[in-house]
């Protein structure tokens, strides 16, 4: 998977602001100016498009996992040169705090079902003889997935009629029942 698209689908997922970004780059110790994220964050075919390279993708996974789970103690990870869809996997796994089941059950929101042992070939070191590659349309399935369950479109797009009572309080108006007759 492209990069950039990664680094959008991320940010739409969980509604970060540029503010948000440029805090989650910052507690990876990388100062990014809100220029530098909208040009990643551009389609492909803008002008102003700058590539995300897997440094600056790595950098800020590893921002994301402070921000989600706090900075360990010690010294802090090193941004990789070169990202795989299995480390990135692994990031995003780190950061979320998912067992198999969390993991499992996001893929399930996108009718993409595989087995506990499939999954945990992704997360083994990859000189390991039972390691798997994780392929991009498994990566692309887990980022739609944590979209499904993180911005469910029922809530942003079809609200239920609301009513008003005297009390001031607010009711979801009830779904009408209809019966077939018969003639």
């Amino acid at each position: 998977m492209v990069n950039n698209d990664i680094l959008r689908r991320i940010r739409y997922t969980f509604d970060l602001s540029d503010n948000k970004m440029m805090s989650v780059f910052a507690l990876a110790d990388k100062k990014v100016s809100r220029e530098e994220i909208s040009d990643w964050l551009k389609k492909e075919d803008a002008p102003a498009f700058q590539e995300c390279s897997d440094k600056i993708l790595a950098i800020f996974l590893n921002g994301f996992i402070i921000d989600k789970r706090g900075k360990r103690d010690g010294p802090q990870p090193q941004a990789e040169d070169y990202l795989t869809n299995n480390l990135i996997f692994k990031k995003l796994r780190i950061a979320l705090n998912f067992k198999d089941e969390d993991i499992l059950s996001v893929l399930a929101l996108v009718n993409l079902k595989i087995s506990k042992h499939e999954l945990s070939a992704f997360f083994r070191a990859p000189e390991h003889r039972q390691s798997r590659q994780c392929k991009d349309q498994v990566l692309r399935n887990f980022l739609h997935g944590l979209q499904v369950k993180y911005r469910p479109k029922d809530q942003a797009s079809s609200p239920q009629p609301e009513k008003k009572i005297s009390n001031n309080k607010t009711l979801t108006a009830p779904k009408q029942k209809f019966q077939w007759k018969e003639k």
